[in-house]
């Protein structure tokens, strides 16, 4: 028997840094079981040029990010989703798009990295902690036993990561 292969969406607002930072993690650890994706409801139409670097002291790949409108996956023929992740409280509170399938979602947001003022050293610093908090709650999300837990539990398990280190305070009003 094939092994189910699960989409996953992450939302941010400008689809420049968490969410590029959660979509090349999860694809480089998902072990081909998951393929993600990153959108924002209000795209910046640039990739923060911290996120791949972060990305790429990490040992992932860099290439084919680009800052995208969540639109594109709310119409026919786009990848339909199992799970869709907000990682910032603004995306987390606006009306999204109706998602085909009905995908399980869930808040998991930190704090932007991109909004960090500070020296050099420092920005770098905020985005290799975000990606730490993101690789923390995808590690937690990838030993989830997906195929054999109940909705009512894998809910509870999805809002549990949300609220993991680093969580902002919406994710921990969530839980």
């Amino acid at each position: 028997m094939t092994e189910k292969t699960y989409n996953v969406l992450f939302l941010c607002t400008g689809n420049s840094a968490r969410s590029i930072l959660a979509e090349g993690i999860l694809n480089a650890l998902g072990g081909g079981r998951f393929r993600a994706f990153s959108a924002g409801s209000q795209p910046k139409g640039a990739v923060h040029p911290l996120a791949l670097k972060t990305l790429d002291a990490l040992g992932y790949p860099v290439e084919g990010y680009r800052s995208k409108s969540w639109d594109e996956f709310a119409v026919p023929g786009a990848p339909q989703f199992d799970f869709v992740f907000t990682v910032c409280d603004n995306a987390a509170g606006e009306a999204c798009p109706v998602w085909p399938g009905q995908p399980m979602t869930a808040h998991w947001g930190i704090e932007d990295p991109a909004a960090f003022e500070g020296a050099e050293f420092e920005k770098e610093q905020a985005f290799s902690q975000a990606a730490r908090y993101l690789k923390n709650r995808i590690s937690a999300f990838l030993n989830l036993p997906l195929a054999s837990i109940d909705a009512m539990a894998l809910k509870k398990k999805l809002t549990d990561i949300g609220a993991l280190e680093g969580a902002t305070t919406l994710a921990e009003k969530v839980k």
